[in-house]
């Protein structure tokens, strides 16, 4: 295992993560057939991400050999009063990367673990994150990070308008 440090994204870090964030979108494209694959949508998925953490959440880099290997984005959400008290903040993970080279070798755990201690200290009693179908390397690493199957996303595509 490498030793990573995992760190808060600065604006310097901002190539990087349009880089990340533009890969992502590349190797999603497989599973879900419906990612942006241009520039300036990954320039607006940046913006979004940034509007999503504001000021309770967190983005993060991990480095490695003087480098961003990988980013993690973890916002913190109220959630709908259907749920007890206790669990209204909401952490998700909303976006995470490593680099293909450095896969493996406990990037993203270095990131889950900043991450849910931030979470933990905001209040949040569940920390969620979302995988693709298809995306079993992705799904084994999630459930060998303690993450369970809280509930299943299903989707219906529909006609284009017109």
């Amino acid at each position: 295992m490498a030793a990573f440090l995992v760190r808060s994204a600065g604006e310097a870090d901002r190539p990087v993560l349009l880089d990340h964030t533009i890969a992502l979108n590349r190797f999603e494209q497989a599973f879900s057939q419906d990612r942006a694959l241009d520039e300036a949508s990954a320039v607006a998925a940046l913006d979004h991400f940034a509007r999503r953490v504001g000021d309770t959440g967190l983005i993060l880099v991990a480095e490695a050999a003087g480098r961003a290997v990988g980013h993690l984005v973890l916002t913190i959400d109220a959630a709908p009063p259907y749920l007890a008290s206790a669990y209204r903040h909401e952490a998700w993970v909303a976006d995470a990367f490593v680099q293909e080279a450095w896969r493996g070798q406990g990037a993203f755990r270095a990131m889950l673990a900043v991450a849910e201690a931030h979470a933990v200290k905001a209040g949040c009693r569940r920390l969620h994150i979302g995988v693709l179908a298809g995306n079993d390397r992705a799904e084994r690493t999630y459930r060998r990070a303690g993450f369970r199957t809280y509930a299943v996303e299903l989707v219906r595509d529909l006609p284009a308008p017109g």
